[in-house]
């Protein structure tokens, strides 16, 4: 009865751009980003949460833009620039908020760091001198139980200075 359940699921074949890079992928059409990012193409630093999309744990950039990839199907994303935290350094470099995280301890348990990290540099990337609300209205959808906010807030900070 399983093996006729699986052989009935959709499946397609798709190319997604992910952290600059063309993936041809077989995925059934009902897995989310989620589920690919992290079962079909090996890139676990995108974490799994609530699956509810209420945490931002699971936040990816798509077209530089902050996407719950738990909540988005691979199958509309075709054409889009996907952009994972693997994404983020430039080879053996860190990126500035990468650099600001580790050097001012904003990630304790580092679950939600990856989701932080992305929503930080859409926000870095649209506004180079972001105010403090701004930082908080920006990381808003990104719950952490670590850290009470405060590192992270002064790496987003640290990390906007050296960028500009």
């Amino acid at each position: 009865m399983k093996n006729e359940v699986l052989r009935d699921v959709q499946r397609v074949v798709l190319t997604l751009d992910v952290n600059g890079e063309a993936r041809e992928l077989l995925v059934p059409v009902h897995k989310t980003l989620l589920e690919v990012l992290r079962e079909d193409m090996q890139l676990t630093g995108t974490k799994h949460g609530c699956e509810l999309g209420e945490c931002g744990t699971c936040t990816v950039l798509v077209d530089g833009r902050p996407m719950l990839s738990c909540l988005a199907l691979p199958v509309q994303l075709r054409g889009r620039a996907i952009t994972t935290v693997e994404g983020l350094a430039g080879g053996s470099n860190l990126h500035p908020l990468q650099a600001a995280f580790a050097e001012l301890g904003a990630a304790q348990c580092g679950y939600c760091t990856p989701g932080m990290l992305l929503a930080a540099k859409s926000l870095l990337d649209d506004n180079a001198r972001p105010s403090r609300e701004e930082i908080k209205e920006a990381l808003a959808g990104n719950l952490c139980r670590c850290t009470g906010y405060a590192k992270i807030l002064e790496a987003v900070e640290l990390a906007a200075g050296r960028m500009t």
